[in-house]
């Protein structure tokens, strides 16, 4: 099953990671069921190293997740750029995908594209269908 997207909201993405080739970027993406992302909001790296890698600052998580238990948007994600690879899952990141279902849109090139954490630190590539 494809993963729906708005040409405007991926268009947005791409437009932040040009802003900043010298670090990744990264954001949640919120929606329903992980299979249309509605809205994506651009959230501090507070890696170590943000030009190699990415962590969400906490505070931005913490938010997401009391307001989805409060009935606001589901947080189905997150995204994140590679300013210097391509936009497919690095070791840190398969690492880190520890949370079985959970999308992750990776930013490079120029290009997007969506994997879906299945467990383990294991990342399946999802086809991502662009939407007006």
């Amino acid at each position: 099953m494809a993963l729906r997207i708005s040409r405007a909201l991926q268009a947005q993405m791409l437009a932040e990671a040009a802003r900043a080739p010298e670090r990744e970027i990264c954001g949640l993406l919120f929606g329903t069921s992980g299979e249309h992302v509605a809205a994506a909001h651009s959230c501090a790296n507070v890696a170590a190293d943000p030009s190699r890698a990415f962590e969400i600052d906490p505070l931005a998580l913490i938010a997401a997740h009391k307001a989805q238990r409060g009935g606001g948007p589901n947080l189905i994600g997150w995204y994140h750029s590679h300013p210097n690879g391509r936009p497919e899952p690095s070791p840190c990141d398969r690492d880190a995908a520890n949370e079985v279902g959970k999308l992750w849109l990776i930013i490079a090139q120029g290009n997007v594209r969506a994997w879906r954490a299945t467990g383990a630190g294991t990342l399946l590539e999802i086809p991502l269908e662009l939407v007006d």
